[in-house]
């Protein structure tokens, strides 16, 4: 990665409130959060203002949503003493940012992100011709750059909104990263390099300017990297310095392409809840026994008998993600040869589901008694969330002419 951004390792990821989660949910995007929240600095949102770009004709569930889904987060694994956890609208800053940057981002990006006429035509029964809808990217920007995330995780149909937000921030900095003094401010700071990286950075910088070796550029963003000496703002001016462009004041993120979820629904297709497909993180273990149990299976199998394929039947692919190889032999072969029933074979997912989710509700127990814990997790969270927007804010508002005291 080749910026302060990435320097800071930070994560910025959220999530829609719907309420209560459910197993696709958990497979395509907690486990991979409770995994990073142990190797990066974390900022996990309730995007709720998200929410609004879509169900602003009926916002009675956010509240209700936000609560049950941070519950999940929490039952999930993710650690608030490892994590930052917030509400979105609990950052107002987010919504400056937003503001701020629809003044330079030009109609046309926003109109050519994919999923622009991609929801429009999911959601048809949805009034969408709004600017909120339009330019809701641009707040998922607003979203990514307030916390200088180098990493973004996300799945592939939202790689274009990671790269509309290094467009966005690429601009931004070309506008107003040529702040009063800079070239002075730049040689100042790698006069702390101390004189043997100083003079390596200058050639390096020169090598590059000069003779376009890009291989130099990635040396010099390395050195720069391990200058534990410098401020982040020298950092940032220096790295702008080297590429001959002005302050680099929000970095250009990275994309984490997270592995594509596996977790099918009751009916074989991807479980979403507007399939009514789904298996919540908290259902009870009967309403799992019982939704699993009438879960179709290969219509070649009319009686006990009859032979059947794996391949054709939807419980298949919850053996695919829960069952071991020695499991799934068992099953294969014995559903070929009908020596054993759909009942049988779906005995081992409903005891394979269950065992995933038992300590989940039993983590949630403790935050579903006492609605205060969640409360003063969240408030705490986007009170650490707000202190890093607002340092970000200062920054902008400055190249931005807007700090006149």
């Amino acid at each position: 990665m080749d910026t302060v951004a990435a320097k800071n390792s930070r994560v910025l990821s959220g999530m829609r409130p719907t309420g209560l989660l459910h197993l696709g949910h958990y497979h395509g995007v907690l486990k991979n959060w409770v995994e990073l929240q142990h190797e990066y600095e974390c900022f996990f949102f309730v995007a709720d203002w998200h929410a609004l770009t879509t169900h602003y004709e009926d916002p009675s569930v956010i509240a209700g949503s936000t609560y049950d889904m941070v519950v999940d987060w929490l039952a999930a694994g993710v650690d608030h003493n490892a994590a930052n956890i917030f509400i979105q609208s609990r950052v107002p800053e987010h919504a400056e940012l937003y503001t701020l940057m629809s003044m330079f981002t030009p109609l046309g990006w926003l109109e050519r992100v994919p999923s622009y006429k991609d929801q429009q035509e999911k959601l048809k029964e949805k009034n969408l011709a709004t600017f909120g809808f339009l330019g809701y990217p641009l707040l998922q920007s607003a979203d990514i750059l307030m916390y200088k995330a180098g990493i973004v995780p996300v799945g592939e149909d939202q790689v274009a909104h990671v790269e509309l937000t290094r467009e966005i921030a690429g601009r931004f900095n070309h506008l107003y990263g040529r702040e009063p003094g800079f070239e002075e401010k730049a040689k100042a700071a790698i006069k702390k390099m101390g004189k043997k990286n100083a003079k390596l950075y200058n050639n390096l910088r020169r090598a590059y300017q000069e003779k376009g070796d890009h291989e130099a550029l990635d040396v010099g963003r390395a050195l720069l990297e391990n200058q534990q000496n410098l401020t982040i703002s020298d950092q940032e001016r220096l790295f702008g310095y080297l590429e001959g462009s002005g302050r680099i004041i929000l970095p250009e993120p990275q994309s984490l392409l997270t592995k594509a979820s596996k977790m099918p629904g009751l009916d074989g297709q991807k479980m979403s809840k507007s399939y009514g497909n789904t298996i919540a993180l908290r259902d009870t273990p009967d309403a799992v026994e019982k939704a699993l149990n009438k879960m179709p299976t290969d219509t070649a199998r009319v009686r006990l008998t009859d032979p059947g394929e794996p391949g054709r039947c939807p419980v298949w692919q919850f053996h695919e993600v829960y069952s071991n190889s020695e499991v799934q032999e068992a099953v294969q072969v014995g559903c070929r040869e009908a020596s054993i029933g759909c009942i049988q074979c779906k005995s081992y997912v409903v005891d394979a589901v269950l065992a995933e989710i038992k300590p989940m509700q039993e983590r949630a127990k403790e935050y579903t008694e006492d609605s205060s814990i969640v409360r003063n997790i969240i408030a705490e969270g986007s009170e650490k969330a707000r202190d890093v927007a607002k340092e970000t804010m200062e920054e902008v508002r400055q190249v931005m002419g807007l700090a006149f005291r």
